[in-house]
């Protein structure tokens, strides 16, 4: 009985902090002044505003072609790709998760509060000298960055011109079977390549990105601080987890992925 009154006095503590949370909020959704800016905004959970110690960080960027299809290019798959991946990260491990993304301007300081930061297509992205060093700083911090969603020369190209503003002479490698990020949670010796849910069911690829690669950018001492999805797109393995149409293998592929990713994040 004792441990029933306990438990319901820390849910009704929880659930005070949280309305007091929302009132102060106005009553809306966590980052519904962005929703203008993403493919495809969910409903918050109900515990959507109250922390958490691993926060997701959907890195908020600039392109020139923001704006074509009705959402802006980091915005693609957000945010119930974010969400969906959350809610699996929770149920999957201990790490005690925040429930929604929290929206990280590149602009922004806010960077440094969070481990782990994701950013889609960034075959389109468009980085500044001080957008650069920020993001410097931000490694050299003990900072985290899974990039994915782009495909074929031409999308390299302009990401590693992005990363180059970062670290002029980044090391790119290529990620191989015994890197502990892909040991760490799973044992990811055989990785299946996830495709975008407009090609699932044709050619399996996007533009001439046909070779899928698992790569990464390197610090000095020998610690994968940018995890690059090249020739994939992981962001639909989740955002489609739920659909009956997406093969369920590559979602459990891209769950497992990210789930090793963010706790290598955690822990290196």
């Amino acid at each position: 009985m004792r441990r029933f009154v306990v438990c319901a006095l820390v849910l009704a503590t929880l659930t005070g902090l949280y309305a007091q949370i929302r009132s102060r909020s106005g009553g809306t959704r966590k980052w519904s002044m962005y929703e203008y800016e993403m493919q495809d905004p969910v409903e918050d959970p109900p515990d959507a505003f109250l922390p958490g110690e691993f926060v997701f960080g959907r890195l908020r960027y600039r392109s020139n072609r923001d704006g074509r299809g009705g959402y802006a290019r980091w915005g693609i798959d957000a945010n119930k790709g974010d969400r969906i991946f959350l809610s699996t990260l929770r149920r999957l491990t201990r790490l005690h998760t925040q429930s929604v993304e929290d929206i990280i301007d590149i602009d922004s300081e806010a960077m440094f509060d969070s481990p782990f930061l994701f950013a889609v297509s960034p075959g389109d992205w468009r980085i500044s000298a001080s957008q650069g060093e920020r993001l410097r700083r931000y490694f050299d911090r003990g900072g985290f960055l899974m990039v994915d969603d782009f495909h074929g020369p031409r999308d390299w190209d302009n990401f590693m011109t992005g990363i180059h503003m970062i670290y002029p002479e980044a090391r790119v490698v290529e990620l191989g079977d015994n890197e502990p990020i892909f040991k760490v949670i799973y044992e990811l010796k055989e990785r299946i390549n996830v495709p975008g849910q407009n090609v699932v069911h044709g050619p399996g690829y996007e533009k001439d990105g046909v070779t899928p690669f698992w790569r990464g950018v390197i610090d000095s001492e020998g610690r994968v601080i940018i995890a690059i999805c090249f020739n994939m797109d992981v962001g639909d393995g989740w955002e489609f987890a739920d659909d009956p149409d997406y093969p369920e293998k590559f979602s459990a592929m891209a769950l497992r992925l990210g789930v090793n990713y963010a706790i290598y994040s955690m822990t290196h």
